[in-house]
């Protein structure tokens, strides 16, 4: 299979094999295990577990089969995919489902399909399958509720007959769809203050309903989440003043817990409307998605992040990189970026192994990391090889020059006092080795986007090949200027 080349041809490819699955699964094709990583994990629609077997995968998807062989019909609501990196890519859609058993009521609810795709040997895969129907009250094993679903429809057939139940049987069937769901249900009126809401958002945040209901719904939200709300509050209310409508607005933010925990959930929200058209409240559906969220941000962890010292690794420095080049057209203010070697890594691995090598790259991470601004970026570029980006010194070029080096020269007088690696031995003592580290740091300006991050890069690279060959211990700057300035 031929990896695509750009972002939009990935979505193309993504979005075929999820049509592709879908097709599948409505037709009852057990051909679709195939599109399924042997590293798999799965929540099922009919039970509150996580499936980490591939094969425990599959055999719940024939059981599914199994119970449902005739076709099922989904009707597509929504579809979203979003880049977690290169090589992960989430879907995320919501449904109609329509069984062979007809329901109404089952089948104008929201269910919902989490698919997350990971690119393995060429061949894009389903590590993660999450879905969640409307109505989990499953009988023996079922995967879909059929039996309850039958029972209900014997009830609404014996209340043609029986109209003097009418009202009853339709507030229990309001009690189940929305009272016993594991999603929490809600209403605001225009004041965007709780009119209604689900026992399940005290199962899920521990308030009861009568500690919810007549406050602000802001008040659900930490204030990273109000600020989330807020800002969907705005594009909302543009959006509808240029005349744009969406059938469901969705957005994810994080929630506050009576006892103290955050949690976050996915919103789909939707405004109620009088005769006139005018909004008169909103509706809607909150999930909790805490474990997705922490998947999220395991993936971007190891996509971004160097596992060792938690510092940015390249991917994230190139394109930290571009957006501080980007920057600096824009202010014309000079950026500098500091390629680092440590001179005498390889004798302290060869003497002690690799986990006495690790715990001196953190300690250098963390010196660097001190020498510098919060806004600036260190970065582990590979083995013994750190990167140090500074965004927007000044418009002067030699100014900028100087205080660029000013910087590294700090760097290197740090990096050159003495290390105490501190070694845990089972069943001994701590052992404390004593090691002495120098650097060599090339140095270059730059300004605006008249050079690519590459050719940047590799100017910082050569001036610390020119600190290598001046005799190591040094800082090299690939800008002109009177290092006295520096000195002093």
């Amino acid at each position: 299979m031929t990896i695509p080349s750009s972002r939009s041809d990935r979505e193309r490819l993504i979005r075929a094999l999820f049509d592709d699955y879908i097709e599948m699964y409505a037709g009852r094709d057990d051909r679709l295990i195939h599109h399924f990583s042997d590293n798999f994990s799965g929540h099922t629609g009919g039970g509150d577990f996580l499936v980490k077997d591939r094969m425990v995968w599959e055999k719940v998807t024939r059981q599914d089969f199994a119970q449902v062989p005739e076709r099922i019909r989904f009707e597509l609501l929504d579809l979203s995919l979003q880049d977690i990196s290169d090589d992960v890519v989430l879907v995320t859609a919501l449904f109609h489902i329509h069984l062979p058993i007809p329901d109404p009521a089952f089948a104008e609810e929201v269910a919902r399909l989490v698919l997350l795709f990971r690119l393995e040997d060429s061949v894009w895969k389903i590590v993660h399958n999450s879905y969640s129907i409307p109505d989990r009250l499953v009988q023996n094993g079922e995967i879909y509720p059929l039996q309850l679903l039958r029972e209900k429809n014997k009830a609404l057939e014996a209340l043609v007959e029986e109209r003097t139940q009418a009202l009853h049987d339709s507030e229990a069937l309001h009690r189940l769809l929305t009272e016993d769901a594991q999603d929490v249900l809600w209403k605001l009126d225009s004041n965007f203050c709780v009119t209604y809401i689900s026992p399940a958002d005290e199962r899920v945040r521990g308030f009861k309903a009568n500690e919810v209901v007549g406050h602000s719904v802001l008040e659900m939200f930490t204030p990273e989440g109000v600020a989330i709300v807020k800002d969907v509050m705005r594009q909302g209310q543009e959006a509808r003043q240029s005349g744009a409508t969406s059938y469901f607005l969705t957005f994810e933010a994080p929630h506050l817990c009576k006892d103290g925990r955050v949690i976050w959930g996915e919103v789909l929200s939707k405004p109620d409307r009088n005769a006139q058209g005018d909004i008169v409240g909103y509706h809607g559906i909150t999930r909790e998605i805490t474990e997705r969220k922490r998947l999220q941000d395991q993936v971007r962890q190891l996509a971004f992040f160097d596992p060792l010292t938690q510092l940015p690794n390249r991917r994230l420095l190139s394109d930290r990189l571009s957006q501080a080049m980007a920057t600096s057209k824009r202010s014309a203010c000079y950026g500098a970026l500091m390629f680092l070697d440590l001179d005498n890594f390889k004798p302290l691995n060869d003497a002690h192994g690799h986990v006495v090598g690790d715990l001196l790259l953190m300690e250098v991470a963390n010196r660097i990391t001190r020498c510098v601004r919060e806004t600036d970026t260190v970065a582990r570029f590979g083995g013994d090889e750190f990167v140090v980006l500074l965004g927007e010194l000044t418009t002067e070029e030699v100014q900028s020059g100087v205080q660029a080096c000013l910087v590294a020269e700090k760097i290197r007088g740090k990096l050159c006092e003495p290390y105490q690696l501190i070694v845990a031995q089972d069943n001994a003592a701590e052992r404390i080795i004593e090691h002495r580290c120098s650097v060599s740091i090339g140095v270059t300006l730059f300004l605006g986007t008249d050079s690519n991050p590459n050719d940047v890069l590799t100017a910082a690279d050569a001036a610390m090949y020119r600190a290598k060959d001046a005799g190591r211990n040094s800082v090299w700057s690939a800008v002109a200027f009177d290092q006295s300035d520096v000195s002093q």
